[in-house]
């Protein structure tokens, strides 16, 4: 499987001919879904659910589909009827050749005062692990996790320990678009040496074999 990193929290999945995007937010590439078979999007956060970039994906493929928890699915569903799916925590589905399963419920603490909205990851083909803006830890083992390294809602310790509990073979950066130049060997190193996991980070447009 080779994965494919996009800006801020998106990635592509290409497999045996066909493409899966997680997650085409408002800091992504606007044709970043553009060619996909299936979308998944986690939770409806601009920087993770951006109608038009979803919009242009399944009207460039008219056989793509979209998996995405309630509040992004009310928001589409009418405008492409049957291509879009409503799932949640502890479902389990088959998305353009992809096995996917859905863990978590809720979106991480931002604040106190801020309710909190519903957050799913999905763990794709049993290796790789998008958890959305959570620290969802799931009940599967997890080759490569992909790591929400930067956030309102989360500290470097948290993003350790996180990954200390996942215990995945290798990480990826993703929710990265806030972070830095400057900041950023400071997270890897205290990545690599705290995380008990391979860290790497990937360019956008940068990708790996998995």
């Amino acid at each position: 499987m080779k994965l494919i990193k996009k800006k801020h929290s998106c990635v592509r999945l290409e497999k045996d001919g066909h493409t899966l995007v997680v997650d085409p937010g408002v800091f992504t590439e606007e044709d970043a879904a553009v060619g996909a078979d299936a979308v998944l999007i986690t939770h409806e956060h601009p920087d993770h659910f951006e109608e038009g970039r979803l919009r242009a994906a399944l009207e460039a493929n008219p056989a793509a589909e979209l998996w995405t928890l309630r509040s992004v699915a009310e928001q589409v569903s009418a405008a492409f009827p049957g291509r879009v799916h409503t799932v949640g925590h502890g479902d389990h589905f088959t998305a353009a050749g992809f096995d996917v399963q859905v863990h978590g419920e809720l979106h991480a603490v931002i604040h106190p005062e801020i309710p909190r909205i519903t957050n799913v990851g999905f763990l794709v083909d049993g290796s790789v692990f998008h958890p959305g803006d959570a620290l969802t830890v799931p009940d599967e083992p997890v080759e490569t996790l992909m790591l929400p390294v930067m956030a309102p809602w989360n500290k470097i310790a948290e993003v350790i320990e996180y990954v200390r509990e996942v215990k995945p073979l290798r990480t990826y950066d993703i929710h990265d678009a806030l972070l830095t130049e400057l900041a950023r060997p400071i997270y890897d190193t205290h990545l690599t040496n705290l995380s008990g996991a391979d860290h790497a980070r990937l360019a956008p447009g940068g990708s790996a074999e998995i």
